[in-house]
């Protein structure tokens, strides 16, 4: 090996003592000074600055160049130029501030960069996920039969739920065994369940699943945005007359919207009565499992067969990082594989855990770090507090909604979303143009800078949505924010409303 490739390599000699350090100092020291010049979330910058700009960093030389040089342009061009979700205003997604010990895990998880698929590639952290997934479906409340795996997050838990109800179906009605013998013809008669609002990687699922988004039945909600059970029990009535079967549930607590949390314990007696594959996507609410005040809203959670959970959302945790648990470690079955270079069968005689037998991938990084770092450094009731404190800011801050005239707040929050929007008072207004000025405020506060909101529909309308996972936010702040979408508002009524109606503007 050449000497000059020494230096990029960890190993122990003086070429790497120096660059590691030195290079992560870099690095850190950039993202420090980020947090020191960003007063707001996103730069501004529009599409048409940042793409021939980041074109134009790309060009790739045929010699390294120094490191100030490049640690320069990803500052000036790629970091600049971020969303800064660590910042309070950062308010549209699900996208979390990520908690400092679950970045300081990261470092030594690259470092080691061990795949955990199989127990001789990572000896250590194939316990750590093992040990952490028994750590949570006892505070699930499962038996000691439950069992789970460290996923990508939502879309990879939700699509292993229809995934493992899928096989045991076409095993239970057409006495067909998937994995070996592929998809029945009979499959087209399967249905699965879930409410209007649940997240769209249901249908995305059976898409990839063969069964098709024909194949999900959407359940109308209650006045709650949760799923409305008489409705679901309709349709599952209709269903089977019209010979199809239904075969699955799917619960949502916490709506990708509203934060909307299902009646489980319901929805778990009737998928018993049906005899239905009882899925819960906790993706978002899942954090309640630590909750000092909301931990009930998620009762029942033990009663699914399958179970999502999200660790890079409401348990600020960098992207990605997800869990998948089951009630019966058995359904794991329905994806076992062996290979004889990875996890031949004799490991499992020899009690080794290998564990892409119980997963859809097979490098599969050592997230479960983070979330020991992180309960190990802050410990589990500072973080349920953390919790509570940000859904308590949003019912305290659709309270501000509510109170001026010129906002209509859609729901109470059960989590720490907020849909709203922007009405304007005058008597000729009509839904056309509130649309427009929604989409208007939206879009201006994002190329300010100053507001991340999201925009979503409701009923054909377009609303504004505050997603308030920041446990730095304060009801201060949102008081300013409230008063500058007001203010906004306002604004766009008497440059665009006097003309159009030719009323004067009171909000």
């Amino acid at each position: 090996m050449k000497k000059s490739f020494r230096k990029w390599f960890l190993h122990p000699g003086d070429k790497s003592e120096n660059m590691y350090p030195a290079l992560m100092d870099k690095a850190v020291g950039l993202i420090a000074d980020q947090t020191v010049r960003t007063n707001q979330p996103f730069s501004g910058a529009s599409r048409q600055d940042i793409e021939p700009a980041v074109r134009e960093m790309l060009t790739i030389p045929a010699a390294g160049q120094k490191t100030d040089m490049v640690m320069e342009e990803i500052q000036n061009v790629i970091v600049k130029n971020s969303l800064w979700v660590s910042h309070p205003s950062a308010m549209a997604h699900l996208h979390c501030p990520p908690l400092i010990p679950s970045l300081a895990a990261e470092v030594i998880i690259n470092a080691l960069n061990q795949s955990l698929d199989s127990w001789d590639q990572s000896p250590a952290a194939t316990y750590v996920e093992t040990e952490f997934i028994k750590f949570f479906t006892k505070h699930i409340g499962y038996s000691g039969e439950a069992d789970g795996v460290f996923t990508t997050g939502g879309t990879q838990s939700n699509y292993m739920g229809l995934l493992l109800a899928r096989n045991k179906a076409c095993q239970a009605h057409f006495s067909v065994h998937v994995q070996e013998e592929g998809l029945p013809a009979e499959a087209g008669r399967l249905r699965i369940l879930c409410s209007e609002h649940a997240h769209f990687t249901v249908q995305k699922s059976a898409a990839q699943l063969g069964l098709g988004t024909n194949a999900v039945i959407k359940v109308a909600t209650n006045d709650k945005n949760q799923l409305y059970l008489q409705d679901a029990k309709e349709k599952i009535g209709h269903l089977r007359q019209q010979g199809f079967l239904p075969f699955m549930i799917v619960a949502t607590a916490g709506t990708t919207d509203f934060g909307s949390v299902d009646c489980l314990k319901d929805i778990a007696e009737l998928a018993a009565e049906e005899q239905l594959w009882f899925h819960i996507d906790a993706a978002y609410g899942g954090a309640l499992l630590f909750s000092h005040q909301y931990s009930g809203l998620i009762r029942g959670l033990h009663l699914a067969d399958s179970l999502t959970i999200d660790f890079h959302k409401l348990y600020y945790q960098s992207i990605s990082c997800g869990a998948f648990f089951v009630k019966d470690k058995q359904d794991f079955q329905q994806i076992a594989f062996h290979a004889d270079y990875l996890n031949p069968e004799e490991d499992q005689e020899d009690g080794v855990i290998n564990l892409v037998e119980k997963s859809t991938q097979t490098t599969k990084r050592f997230d479960a770090l983070k979330l020991l770092m992180t309960f190990k450094l802050m410990g589990t009731d500072l973080f349920g507090e953390m919790v509570d404190y940000t859904i308590n800011l949003a019912k305290e801050t659709a309270k501000l909604l509510k109170n001026e005239p010129c906002f209509e707040v859609l729901n109470e929050p059960e989590l720490n979303a907020i849909v709203f929007r922007y009405v304007p008072l005058h008597e000729h207004r009509d839904e056309k143009y509130v649309d427009e000025m929604n989409l208007e405020l939206q879009r201006a506060f994002y190329q300010s800078g100053q507001l991340i909101m999201a925009k979503t529909k409701q009923a054909g309308k377009v609303y504004l949505k505050f997603t308030m996972l920041n446990p730095l936010n304060t009801l201060s702040h949102m008081q300013t924010n409230i008063k500058r979408i007001k203010e906004a508002g306002e604004k766009i009524e008497k440059e665009q409303g006097e003309n159009r109606y030719g009323y004067s503007v009171r909000c």
